[in-house]
């Protein structure tokens, strides 16, 4: 007779956890739930190394204006869309009309 309530108490005890797991894992904490946050943690890793590469081609860009006048002052008119007393400019197509 104690041995079938031990049993018993084995099985309901068992039937308890596994239920308990169950609901754990899919629940918001779950197994699901570890997949999309992994996925989020890769798409951000891949984000951030594409920024760092961003960053260091406008750092290596900076660099090489700061190095070079000449490069600086063109990219300084095309910008501000100045020009040179000595350059001839011409406009092409119609002027729009307001």
């Amino acid at each position: 007779m104690k041995a079938s309530y031990a049993r018993i108490a084995y099985i309901v005890a068992f039937l308890v956890i596994a239920g308990y797991a169950v609901a754990t894992l899919q629940g918001p904490r779950g197994v699901r739930a570890l997949f999309l946050k992994e996925a989020q943690i890769k798409e951000l890793e891949n984000r951030n190394a594409m920024l760092a590469r961003e960053i260091e081609r406008k750092r290596e860009r900076i660099k090489r204006l700061s190095d070079n006048p000449a490069e600086q002052e063109l990219e300084i008119r095309e910008r501000l869309k100045l020009v040179n007393p000595t350059d001839k400019v011409y406009i092409i197509g119609s002027p729009t009309t307001k």
